[in-house]
């Protein structure tokens, strides 16, 4: 692992209650102060390799059973998630779960946990900064906010946490598409300039991969692609089953495509 490199994956495979093998040979690097995307269909393991990462397979009976992970060069594989968290690893879960009972402002000061006894205002300010919306929601339950202020609240959390690597699990999942290009500005945003390491998980590749600095492209549990993310953009293949375009550039209709599993070369 090399000075630029905040986090290194090396030929990882997952299994779930000793029996169902979900990520098979996974290995990919995370560059200091960039954003790395994992794209990829239902089911190809993205979310399982956030997990693996974060140490959130434990309580879902999962665990690494073959290969490493090491972060700042320590290996981390299997460690408890809240040891992980300590050493500045946040995860952002997919389906923006909040404290419903709490108030926006609470659940925010609630990320501050892992740093117990330390000021938190301008953390506050800088969240606010960050997301203005919730600013007039912040003395109101969280359960009454909507799908977007949600989304912010949860990724608001995170940050109050000073995470050196974050972690984002399908961040657009279910929002209205100016609300999805509100948090992808975001995103880009805090990489910018917190410097945070950013892992996203996205089924949206075209937005993921047009802030992104590198990407990977996930399948059955394997790494079946990877470039940066300007060259991934431009890949036929990528077009053709992520984006829904031909090689002209043209949006494809979904009879076209369909049946793309069995013409996908790397399968």
């Amino acid at each position: 692992m090399t000075d630029t490199t905040i986090l290194e994956i090396n030929n990882i495979s997952v299994v779930y209650s000793d029996v169902i093998q979900v990520l098979k040979g996974v290995s990919l690097v995370v560059k200091r102060k960039s954003i790395t995307s994992l794209i990829g269909s239902n089911g190809a393991g993205k979310t399982t390799t956030l997990k693996a990462i974060s140490g959130l397979l434990k309580p879902e009976n999962g665990r690494v059973t073959d290969g490493t992970i090491s972060y700042d060069g320590a290996a981390i594989q299997n460690h408890a998630p809240e040891v992980i968290t300590r050493k500045g690893i946040i995860q952002v879960l997919e389906g923006r779960q909040p404290f419903k009972y709490l108030t926006v402002e609470e659940n925010l000061i609630v990320g501050t946990a892992v740093r117990w006894r330390e000021p938190y205002k301008k953390d506050l300010e800088m969240v606010y900064n960050y997301f203005p919306a919730i600013v007039r929601r912040r003395k109101m339950l969280a359960g009454y906010c909507s799908g977007g202020e949600l989304q912010m609240i949860v990724m608001g959390r995170a940050l109050m946490a000073h995470p050196a690597l974050l972690l984002l699990d399908e961040p657009s999942l279910g929002l209205a598409p100016m609300v999805v290009r509100e948090i992808f500005e975001i995103i880009k945003k805090i990489n910018a300039e917190q410097g945070t390491s950013i892992v996203l998980v996205e089924q949206n590749a075209n937005m993921a991969l047009q802030i992104s600095d590198y990407g990977y492209v996930m399948e059955n549990g394997k790494v079946v692609m990877e470039g940066a993310a300007r060259n991934l953009v431009e890949n036929p293949d990528i077009k053709e089953f992520y984006l829904g375009m031909g090689a002209s550039g043209v949006l494809k209709s979904y009879d076209d495509v369909k049946s793309y599993r069995r013409r996908k070369r790397w399968l």
